[in-house]
């Protein structure tokens, strides 16, 4: 199945940006993924092409017009069963849970806001859900869409490559992931630990999920509350 990303923007000029290159660049080339970029102020009805206006009630900047974000969102999804999202940092968090659900599904309509926001009335008639990339505020939606599209599109089918650097990744078992090292052996009088280099896969294991609840403790105790699935066992194959 075909991940399809339709992105409503005033600056399609962005996209796909850095999804262009690397593994999801190729990826894209092969047809293995597909990404449209529209531009909202096609849909406007004026000759000036106008997609803002003051806000209700008065405050500073200027709201997307429900009028002609509508039009563009039922023109792209008209009769649509990909999830319509809006990037909006009064979203609920972005997941990994939710990421592997919507990399499961036929791909993504996402509403990129600007100015001071969206009319609720689209929100609400349109039915988009909000999605938020952290507790900060960017000046428009485009890199919040460019950042949930990359971490959807590298765990499509085929996209990385090796399907075991998806599965040992921070999130992917429930904890920040476990610290990597690489030859040379001793770098500025800094060993590899020896487990690592043992040959001793159950070892190796071992010491990486208690690398990983270590450092999940110290920086992201909140994540440790949580029912978290086991840590994938790194000897076992991945089941398919």
């Amino acid at each position: 199945m075909l991940f399809r990303a339709t992105v409503l923007t005033l600056y399609p000029e962005m996209f796909p940006g850095h999804l262009g290159v690397s593994l999801a660049g190729k990826a894209l080339e092969r047809g293995d993924w597909s990404i449209e970029p529209v531009q909202i102020r096609d849909f406007a009805g004026d000759r000036h092409r106008t997609v803002d206006d003051t806000p209700a009630g008065g405050g500073a900047g200027m709201v997307l017009k429900p009028n002609v974000l509508a039009r563009a969102i039922d023109h792209v999804s008209a009769d649509d069963e990909r999830p319509r999202l809006l990037m909006s940092p009064r979203g609920r968090p972005l997941t990994q849970e939710r990421v592997r659900a919507l990399a499961a599904g036929p791909g993504v309509v996402v509403v990129c806001g600007r100015f001071e926001g969206v009319d609720q009335r689209v929100i609400d008639t349109r039915q988009l859900e909000e999605v938020s990339i952290g507790d900060y505020i960017l000046s428009g939606g485009e890199p919040a869409a460019l950042v949930l599209l990359d971490a959807v599109v590298r765990i499509l089918p085929g996209v990385m490559g090796n399907e075991l650097s998806g599965v040992h990744e921070s999130f992917e078992g429930g904890l920040l992931e476990h610290p990597h090292y690489t030859r040379p052996q001793v770098f500025e009088g800094q060993e590899i630990p020896a487990v690592l280099t043992s040959g001793n896969h159950a070892a190796i294991a071992q010491w990486r999920l208690a690398a990983a609840r270590r450092l999940t403790a110290e920086r992201r105790p909140d994540l440790l509350e949580r029912d978290l699935k086991p840590q994938p066992d790194p000897a076992q194959p991945v089941k398919k």
